[in-house]
């Protein structure tokens, strides 16, 4: 994969043409350059951000640029992220595949800087450069789910899992999606088929907590709650139990 992101850039073709065995070397400094940019860019982003300026001034071309876009997204600079990984699917001169996945990366941009509308937009593009993409299907039902258009979001997850049956997390998001219209027995089937696919997902474990306290069974939702946070401690879903729990347990000392 990462040789295929390299070949897509044409910044980093030999600069003059030379004999293959030097284009192959070429190729593969550029890659490991590539690569440790982009693994920078998650550790400490603010440094990548001035390593791919310096490379792109050097002829870095796209590649440079996809890594200067990444850091932005990691420094939470996120529209400006979103904006340049859509420039980049552009630019770029590969396949269709590749540009959906660079338009993917943008829609995570919008979608983290609360624009949910403008991320539904990137991803229908996504969507049709690359409709076989399951995970493509869920982020835009996700999208749509983020401006409260649950009708729709429903039915991108269900071609998600159409394409792929065994999608937890297009169930779990389902699954929400339905409880939000109050189609709780939907919820409910949704729920039990992730759940039967993996026991301790910790997303689908937390959404049948908020089933259960629905349905009036607190017992049932703590449960559910204090397992997320032994199954995935530290994550949003784990923090999400806990102020559920402490919901819960204010609503009882009040009750």
């Amino acid at each position: 994969m990462l040789r295929d992101w390299i070949m897509g850039f044409a910044g980093l073709a030999c600069l003059t043409a030379g004999p293959a065995a030097a284009a192959e070397q070429t190729d593969r400094e550029a890659a490991r350059q590539y690569a440790a940019c982009m693994s920078l860019a998650e550790t400490a982003p603010g440094e990548a951000f001035d390593e791919a300026i310096a490379w792109r001034d050097m002829g870095g071309g796209n590649a440079a640029s996809h890594c200067q876009a990444k850091a932005l997204f990691y420094l939470q600079q996120y529209g400006e992220a979103a904006r340049r990984f859509e420039a980049l699917a552009q630019a770029v001169k590969s396949g269709p595949k590749f540009k959906a996945e660079l338009l993917a990366q943008a829609a995570q941009g919008w979608m983290q800087d609360n624009n949910p509308e403008r991320a539904d937009d990137v991803l229908t593009a996504a969507l049709q450069l690359n409709p076989e993409h399951p995970e493509l299907w869920i982020d835009r039902g996700l999208a749509r789910a983020g401006f409260r258009s649950y009708r729709t979001a429903i039915a991108d997850f269900t071609q998600a899992l159409e394409l792929d049956p065994d999608l937890v997390e297009a169930y779990t998001f389902r699954a929400a999606a339905h409880r939000y219209l109050d189609e709780l027995d939907a919820t409910t089937a949704d729920l039990e088929r992730a759940l039967a696919l993996d026991s301790l997902n910790p997303d689908a474990l937390l959404e049948r907590g908020i089933l259960r306290r629905l349905k009036g069974d607190a017992a049932g939702a703590r449960a559910d709650w204090l397992k997320v946070i032994e199954v995935a401690p530290g994550t949003a879903a784990a923090s999400t139990a806990q102020g559920n729990l402490q919901n819960l347990d204010l609503g009882n000392s009040n009750g």
